[in-house]
């Protein structure tokens, strides 16, 4: 098989807020975004906008959805929880060759570029990278009743969960335990309130955290240093040492830097992309995969 000069291929990057896709064709990568694209709390709905997204790439590139469907796709996508999930989503799709991942493969790419280094990834959910040598090593991403541990949802809930040690008298003088106290009407109104909250209503609570922390509360610094804790105690589990570049992102994820040690400080970079740059170039390297394997 002769390399062509102008390879095509898709990818997307989707989660429960919205779905990007782009399409690499004649040279040039178009993007559109669709609605929000999650197997695991919505499979039929991240289908249909799956197609959707393929649909608008069509319109965008001047090819039909049908030949865009013969293209390499790489999807990285929120829920795909294992190879079962992948499998189905797959055989839901017009897709001819695709290669189906969770979201945290495409951040590290897009974050990292083809660099050896970690990522901390915080936002309403959260996990840890890392990339040596071209490859990859994940950890955390199980979702909020297990896992999510630094995430905005994670640091909301540790602050309604203190606020109610407050009324203990289990911490010491907090503005930010006051706040909340006062916010949901005490320590009743709090347990009433979180029973019905959901990942981002927990989320919604972190930029206070944040600000009272800047301020000096020390209920709220020592959350967000909990937190940093954890990112500190994997990515050393993982292999991190000093002169590995780390990547915070998301939301939250920025935020950890002050408390983070000066060793780990030093070596913090800026993204060089984001999740969709990295989903297009996996599907690059798969379209590279499969041009090998038929040369």
């Amino acid at each position: 098989m002769v390399k062509s000069s102008k390879p095509m291929f898709l990818a997307a990057d989707g989660g429960g807020t919205r779905c990007r896709v782009a399409a690499f064709v004649d040279g040039k990568t178009h993007r559109v975004e669709v609605g929000a694209a999650n197997v695991s709390t919505d499979f039929d709905a991240a289908c249909i906008e799956l197609r959707r997204g393929l649909e608008a790439l069509a319109v965008h590139t001047g090819r039909s959805p049908e030949e865009l469907a013969r293209a390499p796709t790489y999807l990285g996508l929120a829920g795909i929880t294992g190879d079962a999930i992948a499998r189905k989503l797959a055989a839901a799709l017009p897709i001819q060759h695709v290669r189906i991942e969770d979201d945290r493969a495409a951040a590290l790419r897009g974050a990292l570029g083809a660099r050896d280094g970690f990522v901390a990834h915080c936002g309403t959910g959260s996990f840890v990278a890392m990339q040596r040598g071209g490859a990859m090593k994940l950890a955390g991403g199980w979702g909020p009743v297990l896992g999510d541990q630094a995430s905005a949802q994670w640091v909301g809930k540790r602050a309604l969960s203190k606020a109610l040690e407050y009324t203990d008298d289990m911490t010491g003088p907090s503005e930010l335990a006051q706040d909340l106290l006062f916010r949901f009407g005490g320590a009743e109104g709090v347990v009433r309130a979180a029973a019905d909250m959901t990942p981002s209503d927990f989320g919604a609570l972190a930029p206070l955290v944040t600000k009272l922390s800047d301020h000096g509360d020390k209920l709220a610094r020592s959350i967000l240093q909990h937190g940093a804790d954890y990112l500190i105690d994997v990515m050393k589990k993982m292999g991190w040492n000093v002169g590995l570049p780390i990547c915070l992102t998301g939301g939250i994820g920025p935020l950890y830097a002050p408390h983070l040690p000066s060793d780990m400080q030093s070596g913090l970079v800026q993204p060089a992309g984001d999740p969709l740059s990295g989903a297009l170039a996996l599907a690059q390297a798969y379209q590279e995969e499969i041009e090998h394997e038929h040369s």
